[in-house]
């Protein structure tokens, strides 16, 4: 073996193992996430610059998909390729993965439907999804057009309640931000770099939309579990823009209503997602564990994630002519502003109303709330301290 290709399985370990790490440890969401990257991969190991980090965090920002996942992956493309890319990847979300469905594979053995410590991580998903709201909105609904929109979003997401209404709330957000919006200038026109060819590029932007469109040609074709379970994992994957919280209204739209999974093993195993570390798109392997065992969870992870790695390396070559085009960002703020909605009205139903029952369930998800909000508490400890609490007094 040649000092070259020795040094690149070096180099591919390292970036697998540096990854793993963070995968392990990184706790509070995408906001954090980013925060634990900058420290590893900018400051102390000095893999990329600060500007090439920013870069790619505006880029990833931009696209739907999880944006920390999709920073990983762009860190790793800088580092080494994309092979290098899939492999941070890969470090970074399996550990969460792995959790998740061993959680999964342990709670579909148990009576989950009256269990006390169930419904406590239930109202652990109303506490969590109430604070991301809280903290989104301030930066994605900053003006009254904004807050119009997000309004708009969740009265449509109420009262339209159908398998296309988030999708058809996101379209119509980007074109309305598209129409009226546009990002506020910044002094001129940015570059930058990124090792990926625009021909490499438009491969995978092609891929992207080609899934997107012959899935669902594919499911109805051949009616297999499978293809139909792929499909409803990859346009999820396709249409979340505004960070991870925002999976779930999506993906209760697509398996609860259906009946692959019961609302209740659905809000526990979000709550449960939010006592691991790394992304919050790694709720799917628990959702595609607890319908078809662990082969069902690794199935359920690929889809989900794959849009997210095909858009950050389809993106990647293009991003100067992107985020210079300001009807191009207008339409990215239509669409951050209706996710606010839709969180809002997925706070709504079926999270509020599924789990505050009673006055206690209220008084507990105010004390929930405080810890996240207040005393700034890790969600993780909340989620046990709400397990806790629903196992000893609900």
């Amino acid at each position: 073996m040649n000092s070259t290709k020795q040094n690149r399985i070096r180099l591919l370990i390292e970036i697998f193992l540096v990854s793993t790490r963070l995968g392990l440890t990184s706790f509070g969401g995408p906001t954090a996430h980013l925060g634990y990257f900058y420290e590893e991969y900018v400051r102390r190991r000095k893999w990329v610059d600060e500007k090439s980090y920013a870069d790619l965090v505006a880029l990833c920002q931009f696209l739907p998909g999880p944006s920390s996942s999709q920073v990983g992956i762009g860190i790793g493309i800088l580092r080494a390729g994309i092979i290098g890319g899939i492999t941070s990847f890969i470090g970074f979300t399996f550990p969460s993965v792995v959790a998740l469905i061993a959680l999964a594979l342990v709670m579909t053995g148990l009576d989950v439907g009256n269990a006390g410590w169930i419904h406590g991580l239930k109202i652990v998903a109303v506490a969590i999804v109430a604070h991301a709201i809280i903290g989104m909105a301030k930066s994605l609904t900053p003006d009254l057009k904004r807050k119009a929109i997000a309004i708009l979003a969740m009265l449509v997401t109420l009262l339209w309640q159908t398998a296309f209404s988030q999708v058809g709330v996101i379209l119509i957000a980007a074109f309305i931000g598209y129409l009226l919006l546009k990002q506020e200038d910044d002094g001129g026109v940015v570059k930058s770099y990124f090792p990926v060819s625009k021909q490499v590029g438009g491969i995978c932007l092609l891929l992207f939309f080609s899934l997107l469109v012959a899935l669902p040609l594919l499911k109805e074709a051949t009616g297999l579990y499978w293809v139909a379970m792929f499909d409803s994992f990859y346009r999820t994957g396709s249409f979340v823009f505004g960070g991870g919280h925002v999976v779930l209204p999506l993906l209760e739209n697509e398996f609860v209503p259906t009946g692959w999974i019961n609302e209740e093993a659905f809000l526990a195993g979000y709550g449960v997602t939010q006592a691991v570390p790394g992304p919050l798109f790694t709720f799917a392997a628990y959702l595609g564990t607890v319908m078809n065992g662990w082969q069902g969870g690794v199935v359920a992870t690929v889809a989900i994630f794959l849009p997210a790695f095909l858009l950050v390396i389809g993106a990647l070559p293009f991003w100067d002519q992107l985020r210079n085009h300001p009807k191009i960002t207008g339409a990215v703020m239509g669409v951050n502003a209706a996710v606010i909605g839709i969180l809002i009205a997925a706070l709504y139903s079926p999270i509020w109303m599924s789990s505050i029952l009673e006055v206690k369930d209220f008084a507990l998800v105010v004390i929930l709330f405080s810890m996240l909000a207040y005393w700034k508490l890790p969600p993780w400890i909340v989620v046990v301290i709400g397990a806790f609490i629903g196992l000893v007094l609900l």
